[in-house]
């Protein structure tokens, strides 16, 4: 895992630097890595905020990803996006490595990364699997789980609401993977959890169709949020079982 270090000090959207302890290291040029940062598209400002720089770069680059600066089918260089957060192009290859894996971003030989471009099936796919792996344990916790623990989750919801209603993608796709984890981790099965957060993520990035999610959908999303806690705190299991189904079907459109 990459430490943190005056090579990879992380500059703010205000401009601001975070300050590090190791001495600053010269970048290297982009061509002797042999990526080229000419003609392509602008790479995206963004803050990050944890103490391992490799940690930051990847949450910003899933930040940029859910709200469509970085886009479907562009190709973006380690060193261009490096420039822009202000680190080396070292963490930025190593998160978007971690970003092949999941599936968000594909390796282009000497030029960098390109954004995969997902289509409908894709998306009505996770939401199937999704759908498999949740409802069936909504639906027990709804019979075992006392209302005292459900309204434990009210502020959950209520950042879901918060982040729909200022139109805040990345902020709505952070809140919205908070409140289910939260539902799904009163099973006790943290591997459950994890597999589900995996899928729920990559069902957040958008489609080459609908690169940016409408605001009027996240509060839709969210006022089912709400609902459903509603129904789980009354214990009113019909309606439970008829918001967690529609949920996932309207995840599939």
């Amino acid at each position: 895992m990459e430490q943190g270090g005056a090579r990879d000090r992380v500059r703010s959207p205000g401009g601001a630097v975070v300050p590090a302890p190791a001495p600053a290291v010269t970048r290297v040029p982009d061509q002797v890595r042999g990526e080229h940062t000419h003609g392509e598209p602008p790479a995206p400002r963004a803050a990050v905020r944890r103490h391992s720089v490799r940690g930051q770069v990847l949450d910003a680059l899933r930040t940029a990803l859910v709200d469509g600066r970085l886009a479907p089918g562009q190709v973006y260089s380690a060193p261009a996006l490096g420039a822009r957060f202000g680190v080396s192009a070292t963490p930025v290859r190593e998160a978007m490595q971690q970003l092949v894996i999941e599936g968000a971003v594909e390796v282009v030989p000497n030029r960098g990364f390109r954004v995969s471009e997902r289509g409908p099936r894709e998306l009505a796919e996770l939401a199937e699997v999704r759908a498999l792996i949740e409802v069936p344990v909504m639906l027990r916790l709804a019979r075992t789980v006392p209302p005292g623990s459900w309204c434990a989750l009210r502020p959950l919801a209520d950042a879901t609401v918060a982040a729909a209603a200022v139109g805040d993608r990345a902020g709505y796709a952070e809140s919205d993977r908070a409140f289910h984890g939260a539902v799904l981790g009163l099973c006790g099965n943290e591997q459950l959890v994890m597999v589900a957060d995996d899928l729920h993520r990559r069902s957040q990035w958008p489609l080459v169709s609908n690169p940016v999610t409408r605001r009027a959908d996240l509060l839709a999303d969210a006022a089912e949020h709400t609902a459903l806690l509603d129904a789980l705190i009354a214990q009113d299991l019909t309606v439970v079982q008829s918001l967690v189904r529609e949920h996932f079907t309207g995840a599939e459109s």
